[in-house]
């Protein structure tokens, strides 16, 4: 596995709880709801990725492609629904919750559910098997999101 790949991934991650604070502090900072917030992260993350599509040549703005876009099953275009409400949630959840409680959950989401759509080959994936090792990981994390949120109780 490329390891420049991996260090990308680890720092996506990273990203993920200062994107969160970011838009709650716009939130507070412009005197708005979350999800003004969570539109104008969008709104700039737009601009951001038309720029990158023009400097990268790619094409993107062709009309037959942009009319392949009306041929496609509706639940194709969910990517943006599910990333909206993901960018929303977290800029409604950080300060309510915390941050770190916020993610830890996430994670455990993100493991429990990435291990069943691997399972299953879910749309179009190469089936993994759920080995052992795959599910210790996943408890360990489960463990990892008790701690995170509950360890200070073990201590009485």
């Amino acid at each position: 596995m490329n390891v420049y790949l991996l260090i990308f991934a680890f720092f996506i991650g990273c990203m993920i709880p200062l994107q969160a604070l970011i838009n709650h502090t716009l939130r507070v900072s412009v005197g708005s709801g979350a999800v003004f917030a969570a539109f104008m992260n969008f709104v700039v993350g737009t601009l951001v990725l038309a720029v990158v599509c023009v400097a990268s040549g790619e094409k993107w703005s062709s009309v037959p492609g942009v009319l392949k876009v009306a041929t496609v099953a509706p639940w194709q275009l969910a990517g943006g629904l599910l990333g909206a409400l993901f960018v929303f949630g977290t800029t409604l959840l950080a300060p309510r919750i915390g941050v770190a409680t916020m993610l830890s959950l996430i994670i455990a989401g993100q493991i429990l559910a990435s291990l069943v759509f691997d399972r299953f080959g879910i749309l179009g994936l190469v089936e993994r098997e759920l080995t052992t090792p795959r599910m210790l990981g996943a408890v360990l994390i489960v463990a990892g999101v008790l701690l995170v949120n509950f360890g200070e109780r073990l201590r009485s």
